[in-house]
């Protein structure tokens, strides 16, 4: 039924709740995991000599670096358990650019948690799961997380 499970994860606790189900519907249909992560982009500003336009790419470059060794973690906690799972990190605003990864990455479902965060990010994780649910072209999975984080 599922051969490709795309994962937007953001890095806490409370998106992880999410990984128990994708390890299980996996495992069932041998579907292959990928795990995900947005950086979202901020417009570049030209500053004197170019000094903000190289901060805000090493700014990228840190936000890129630090998704890959978060998915890479998560990665081989699936791949322990014998499951096929890959990463992937896109860019852009958060809603566009899961559905944009669903879309280039054949999802067969998309799985995710809903509030991902605490706090004012809480209610910004809820509209993208709110989002993606309005813009949507395929299963989504949502699992409502209680956990703390």
């Amino acid at each position: 039924m599922y051969n490709y499970i795309l994962v937007p994860l953001d890095g806490s606790e409370r998106a992880e709740a999410i990984l128990p189900h994708v390890e299980e519907l996996a495992k069932r249909y041998d579907a292959q995991v990928i795990l995900m992560q947005v950086v979202e982009t901020v417009p570049l500003h030209a500053g004197p000599e170019g000094a903000a336009v190289a901060l805000e790419q090493q700014e990228l470059e840190r936000n890129t670096e630090q998704a890959l060794s978060y998915l890479t973690t998560l990665l081989e906690e699936f791949r322990a358990k014998d499951i096929e799972a890959r990463t992937s990190v896109y860019y852009g605003p958060v809603v566009q650019a899961i559905i944009r990864a669903a879309k280039c990455e054949s999802a067969d479902l998309i799985a995710m948690a809903s509030h991902g965060r605490s706090g004012m990010s809480q209610v910004f994780y809820g509209s993208v799961a709110v989002g993606v649910l309005h813009r949507v072209d395929r299963p989504l999975l949502l699992v409502r997380s209680r956990a703390e984080g």
